[in-house]
């Protein structure tokens, strides 16, 4: 069992200074090793206050197994955009069942949003901006709104994008964390390797990042893993960790 947290009064204030609390917490605890990270935010830091959200896609496994360890009954959120590959959605019933996961939370677009902005279907054909929008970051601002903070398995290794990224980061009035931020391939492998994990069947055709299935496909040799997400498109993230889910996050109606 990790030794007991200092207090967290001398980071900053969780309202005034979210910023400021994050960047305390990531001085503190971002060295350490991602396991030791979710028991510490999930036992200490957050206790009760905390969930996962978790895409069920390439690389979700390592994450899950690792709450598992700690907590079975910690609330992971799963996204259904309604755009989701058949695969993605058999592999979390699976990944729950081999884990014994107690608390997964399923949470939709709006319908009537879906209606007012997206009737037929068809958004992403001509806006891919808009449709994750509707379909994944309004969402996923109430699917964490309940709590003060929520882990995910973003790795800096994934995209140039996320090079730099933070253990710890903070999200309009509340804090994500990325316990493998600082993972590389061969750690994800060894893991999944190590503790016999099953991996999304759709990896096994090239899918190294996987979403909804209009705008993902396989990755080509010597691209990075998220380069098969809206190809021939500029945008590089759906938008849930980006700004606009701290717009959303900051909201009054939630």
């Amino acid at each position: 069992m990790l030794a007991k947290p200092r207090p967290l009064d001398h980071i900053a204030d969780v309202d005034d200074g979210i910023a400021a609390k994050a960047a305390g917490l990531d001085a503190l605890y971002g060295h350490l090793k991602p396991l030791e990270i979710i028991e510490r935010a999930a036992g200490d830091l957050f206790h009760d206050e905390i969930a996962a959200v978790s895409s069920f896609g390439a690389d979700s496994a390592v994450l899950l197994h690792m709450i598992a360890k700690i907590d079975r009954t910690l609330p992971v959120i799963f996204l259904d955009t309604g755009k989701h590959f058949e695969e993605t959605l058999g592999y979390r019933d699976a990944l729950v069942a081999d884990f014994g996961l107690t608390n997964v939370r399923v949470i939709k677009p709006d319908d009537a949003a879906l209606e007012r902005i997206d009737p037929t279907g068809n958004l992403h054909q001509n806006n891919t901006d808009a449709c994750c929008d509707v379909r994944k970051v309004e969402p996923l601002a109430r699917g964490v709104a309940p709590f003060r903070a929520w882990f995910t398995g973003r790795k800096r290794f994934q995209a140039s994008t996320r090079a730099s990224l933070p253990v710890f980061e903070a999200v309009g009035p509340r804090i994500r964390i990325n316990p493998l931020a600082h993972w590389t391939t061969s750690d994800q492998a060894d893991y999944m390797r190590a503790h016999a994990l099953r991996e999304n069947p759709l990896v096994a055709y090239g899918y190294l990042s996987i979403g909804c299935f209009p705008c993902t496909q396989p990755v080509q040799p010597g691209e990075d893993a998220r380069s098969g997400r809206w190809a021939g498109h500029a945008k590089t993230e759906c938008g849930i960790h980006l700004s606009g889910l701290e717009v959303s996050l900051t909201d009054a109606s939630l």
